[in-house]
C-alpha cells in the first residue's frame, strides 16, 4: 500500500519505518528541511533501538522516504496517517493546531478517495472535527471527493518502540466505514494475532482509549508514589508491598514501581489533557489533578532525602547518574532530573552528571551549572554524593570498591531503588531509596 505519515518525529518515524518494512511504500512528511535531509541520508534524531538499521533498510530498498512536497506526497497515498505533536497549552489542553493544520493541507490537495487516520493523541471528538475542516477546504475548492477518517491511536513506549510496533498488545481502530475497516484490516494483518487482535470500535471510544490508558497506568505509579512516604515513615518497604499487591491477579505486577516520578512526552501531557477533558464538560477531574500532583512531588522528594545527609548543600558536588527519563531512550522532556537539577543549583551545590544516551539533548535545556562526565565513574571523581535517576541497565551492578574510591563521601540517593540497602550499607555507603 501507499502510505504517507504527516509529521516525522517519534510517531511518525517509527510508523512509517515500521510500515515499510512490512512492504508499503511509505512517504514521511515534514516541515523541517534540514530534518528530511539529514533522515534521506539515514541519520536519526532520536535513540530508539534498532530504528536506526530499520531505517537504513528501508531506505536502500526504496520503500521509504522522506519529503517536505506535501501537495505530491498526499495525492499519491492511499492512507494518510497523521502522526504529528499535540503538546500541552499552560492550562493543560492539548495544543491542536498541528492536527488541524494537516486536516487543512489534506483538504487541500486530495483528488481521490484516502482514509484519513489520526494516529497523535487527540481529545474525543477529533475525527468529527478532522471531518468538518477537510470538508471546508473541499468546499472552497468547489470538489466533492470521499475520504474517511479513523482513530488509530499508537501505544509505542520509547525504549522499544520497534519491538511494540511490531509485536503490539492491541491494535486500536476507530471507524464506522467498512471500506476503512478492510483496508486497514489488512494493512495490519502481517502483526496482528489470534491471541491480540484488532479491536474495531467507534472514533470516540479509540480516542479515548488512548487517554485512558496512559492515565491509568499514570496513576498505579502515583499510588505507588504516594505509598512510599508512610513505608518510609513506618518502616515498610515498598518494593515487598508491590510484590505481594503484584502476585493478586486483578491487580498484576506492572507499573507498581515506587520511584522519582514519570517523566517524557506521554504521561504528564495526557493525564492533564484528559482531566482537563472532564473539566470542559463540567465534571470533576480530582483524581487525576491528584495523580499529576504527586508526581511532581515526587520529583522534587530526593534532594530532602539527601539533605539529610548532607544538611548544607552549597559547595558540595552531586553525581548524578541518569538525565532521560527512563531507560534505552534519549528524551529528557518532563524527566526528574530536571526538577532535582534546579533544586540543587538552587542550594549552590556542583552537578557532575552522566547518561548513556541523552547528554546531547540535556546540554540543550541544562546550560549552566552542571558538568557532563564522559562516562559514569568520571562523574563520581570528589563526589559528596550520588543521585540515581534513570534505572539505565549499567548502572545496576557497578563497581563499587571504585565508586568508593572515587567518592569524597560515600553518600548514594538511589530514585529507582535498583540497589539493596542492606548490602549497600554493609559495603559502608549512607544510602536511601524510595519508600524503603
Amino acid at each position: 500500500m501507499k502510505l504517507l505519515c504527516i509529521g516525522s518525529g517519534y510517531v511518525g518515524l517509527v510508523s512509517g519505518t515500521c510500515f515499510a518494512d512490512l512492504g508499503n511504500d511509505v512517504i514521511c512528511l515534514d516541515i523541517d528541511e534540514k530534518k528530511v535531509e539529514t533522515l534521506n541520508k539515514g541519520i536519526i534524531p532520536i535513540y530508539e533501538p534498532g530504528l536506526k538499521e530499520l531505517v537504513e533498510r528501508n531506505l536502500k530498498q526504496g520503500r521509504l522516504k522522506f519529503t517536505i512536497d506535501t501537495e505530491n506526497s498526499i495525492k499519491q497515498a492511499e492512507i494518510i496517517f497523521i502522526c504529528v505533536g499535540t503538546p500541552p497549552k499552560a492550562n493543560g489542553e492539548a495544543d491542536m493546531s498541528f492536527v488541524y493544520n494537516a486536516a487543512e493541507s489534506i483538504g487541500k490537495h486530495i483528488v481521490s478517495y484516502k482514509i484519513v487516520v489520526t494516529k497523535s493523541t487527540v481529545p474525543v471528538g477529533t475525527a468529527e472535527k478532522i471531518k468538518r475542516i477537510i470538508n471546508a477546504e473541499l468546499k472552497k475548492r468547489k470538489k466533492k471527493i470521499d475520504f474517511d477518517v479513523v482513530s488509530n491511536p499508537e501505544f509505542l513506549r520509547e525504549g522499544a518502540a520497534v519491538k511494540d510496533f511490531q509485536n503490539p498488545d492491541r491494535i486500536i481502530i476507530g471507524t464506522s466505514s467498512e471500506k476503512a475497516k478492510e483496508t486497514l484490516a489488512r494493512l495490519y494483518k502481517p502483526i496482528s494475532r489470534a491471541t491480540k487482535p484488532i479491536m474495531f470500535t467507534t472514533e470516540k471510544n479509540a480516542e479515548l482509549i488512548k487517554y485512558a490508558s496512559n492515565a491509568m497506568l499514570a496513576t498505579r505509579i502515583s499510588f505507588m508514589n504516594e505509598l512510599s512516604h508512610l513505608c518510609e515513615e513506618i518502616g515498610a518497604d515498598i518494593k515487598a508491598v508491590a510484590k505481594g499487591m503484584g502476585l493478586d491477579t486483578r491487580i498484576g505486577s506492572r507499573f507498581l514501581q515506587a520511584g522519582c516520578g514519570y517523566g517524557g512526552s506521554c504521561f504528564p501531557k495526557d493525564v492533564k489533557a484528559i482531566a482537563q477533558i472532564l473539566e470542559q464538560y463540567g465534571f470533576t477531574s480530582n483524581l487525576l489533578r491528584t495523580v499529576d500532583y504527586i508526581n511532581e512531588r515526587q520529583k522534587r522528594s530526593l534532594v530532602p532525602k539527601l539533605k539529610k545527609f548532607i544538611p548544607k548543600l552549597e559547595g558540595k558536588t552531586i553525581a548524578i547518574w541518569g538525565l532521560s527519563f527512563k531507560p534505552r531512550t534519549d528524551d529528557i522532556r518532563e524527566a526528574p532530573c530536571l526538577t532535582v537539577i534546579d533544586q540543587l543549583l538552587k542550594e549552590y551545590a556542583k552537578i557532575k552528571a552522566y547518561d548513556p544516551e541523552a547528554m546531547e539533548n540535556a546540554k540543550k535545556v541544562l546550560k549552566k551549572g552542571v558538568v557532563f562526565a564522559k562516562n559514569a565513574y568520571e562523574a563520581l571523581k570528589d563526589a559528596d554524593a550520588l543521585i540515581i535517576l534513570t534505572e539505565w541497565d549499567e548502572f545496576r551492578e557497578p563497581d563499587f570498591a571504585k565508586i568508593k574510591k572515587l567518592m569524597k563521601q560515600h553518600i548514594i540517593i538511589d530514585g529507582r531503588n535498583i540497589y539493596d540497602p542492606i548490602e549497600l550499607k554493609k559495603l559502608g555507603f549512607k544510602y536511601k531509596g524510595v519508600g524503603r
